[in-house]
């Protein structure tokens, strides 16, 4: 069968384009922004890739065209589609019906964290020898792709509550049926599809309603939204995780030390484990914890996930290094509400280690574009000591007046180059830079390792 989707450079849907390859199928697909990791992911796997949505693409008719969330009515390859009565589905439609249907599904949801918590599940059942399949919004450093087709009946898959198509506005969560379901945190973010926080918890309560009797829902103690969404009706058992404040919790994480890449695991009360890894940050304590759970409910013994996750090699684009000169370092980071941009900054600070925190911020996703977190924005960079964020194009409100209250920390440019240019002069021997993004940054990343080479070898 050939299947060509649209929006396929989306980290799920790259995904999708990888099961589907792997399950024999021809497989093609287009989008408008083509960067990566899933550009080099896809080329890899041979999947050809067309920049932009043509009629030529879909000349012969495919046999099915997959569409990704991204793209709505008016769209030309959409229109054509419709038009000419091609067969067409969203991307968790034709994973539930062609590859979770006979698994353990284990789902990970939340406004933040899903990717890593997902990553360190997936790998904690690989390394228990369970062979998971998986589908996760990242490349996972222990596997190096994002998505892999089950070798037993074990599916890690990251939960979205982002609409699923132009045609279906359910939140993508809802096709997949878990029987393991992680709720990490919830808070009110995709103000381009929710009209407040109360619509996304409706949505999660839709998926609390899908998880069979026998399974189990995983929840963040100290998160009272979620705590609203289970007050609403669970028919399932459920289990808590949090720090030793949390009472309660059947997980916890106690001693936490060195920034959090030391710290006991409570388990009813009672010490069960230690965790050494090289992962700092109170909210990758969390995540941990959510994963450790998740793998005892698919039988994992609490020991091997704690082995498993001492070697876990992180995720790309959550502060992942991309550049080290000498002392310099510069990370990627996926960051792009002010929760997770004062987790990770946090997590930073918290190491202990020497030099300025210098944040290079990106609002991107259409929700920030919209100015919806504008007002807790500053208190979330207020941990880094310089902030350089990109007004770009599409950003409706004043990031300058709004941010003033960081002073002479911040600056703002309107164009990449600049950003470059003025880190360039500023960068000293032990900055840390943290560049944060859900999107390609016209390749920031790249561009600025090169600029400090050039300025480090002219200075030398």
């Amino acid at each position: 069968m050939h299947l060509h989707i649209l929006g396929i450079c989306g980290t799920f849907m790259a995904g999708v384009a990888a099961l589907a390859k792997a399950a024999g199928h021809r497989v093609t697909g287009a989008d408008s922004g083509v960067y990566p990791p899933m550009s080099e992911q896809l080329a890899a796997l041979g999947i050809e890739v067309w920049e932009g949505y043509d009629s030529a693409q879909l000349d012969p008719a495919p046999d099915c065209v997959l569409i990704g969330n991204a793209l709505s009515r008016g769209n030309p390859a959409v229109e054509l589609v419709l038009n000419r009565g091609i067969s067409y589905s969203s991307g968790p439609q034709w994973l539930a019906e062609h590859v979770l249907g006979n698994c353990w599904v284990l789902a990970v949801s939340g406004t933040h964290g899903k990717t890593t918590t997902a990553s360190m599940l997936a790998w904690i059942l690989e390394y228990a020898g369970l062979m998971p399949g998986f589908l996760i919004g990242g490349v996972p450093g222990n596997f190096s792709l994002s998505a892999r087709a089950p070798g037993s009946n074990f599916f890690v898959v990251e939960a979205d509550e982002y609409d699923t198509a132009f045609f279906d506005k359910r939140s993508k969560f809802l096709h997949y049926h878990p029987r393991t379901l992680v709720m990490g945190n919830l808070e009110f973010d995709h103000a381009d599809i929710f009209p407040d926080l109360e619509a996304i918890k409706t949505q999660f309560h839709h998926l609390v309603r899908t998880v069979p009797g026998e399974g189990l829902i995983l929840h963040n103690a100290a998160d009272a939204n979620l705590r609203s969404v289970l007050e609403q009706g669970c028919w399932s058992a459920t289990e808590a995780f949090g720090t030793s404040g949390d009472g309660g919790a059947e997980w916890q994480a106690a001693d936490v030390k060195q920034g959090g890449r030391r710290f006991s695991i409570l388990h009813k009360g009672r010490k069960v484990a230690t965790l050494s890894w090289e992962h700092g940050g109170r909210h990758n304590v969390s995540n941990a914890l959510a994963a450790i759970a998740a793998a005892r409910h698919a039988g994992v013994p609490i020991a091997t996930s704690v082995s498993a996750l001492a070697g876990f090699a992180g995720v790309r684009r959550r502060m992942e290094l991309v550049a080290e000169l000498g002392r310099l370092r510069v990370y990627d980071d996926f960051a792009h509400h002010p929760t997770a941009i004062a987790s990770t900054l946090a997590g930073m600070r918290e190491a202990g280690e020497p030099g300025r925190i210098v944040a290079i911020l990106e609002p991107r996703s259409n929700t920030m574009k919209m100015g919806v977190h504008q007002a807790s924005l500053a208190a979330a960079l207020s941990a880094a000591d310089r902030v350089l964020v990109y007004q770009g194009p599409g950003v409706t409100w004043d990031i300058r007046r709004s941010l003033a209250s960081l002073g002479d920390k911040l600056t703002v440019h309107d164009d990449t180059q600049s950003i470059i240019e003025q880190a360039a002069r500023e960068l000293a021997a032990d900055d840390r830079v943290v560049i944060m993004s859900n999107g390609g940054f016209e390749g920031l990343h790249k561009r600025l390792a090169t600029r400090l080479v050039a300025r480090n070898a002219a200075g030398s």
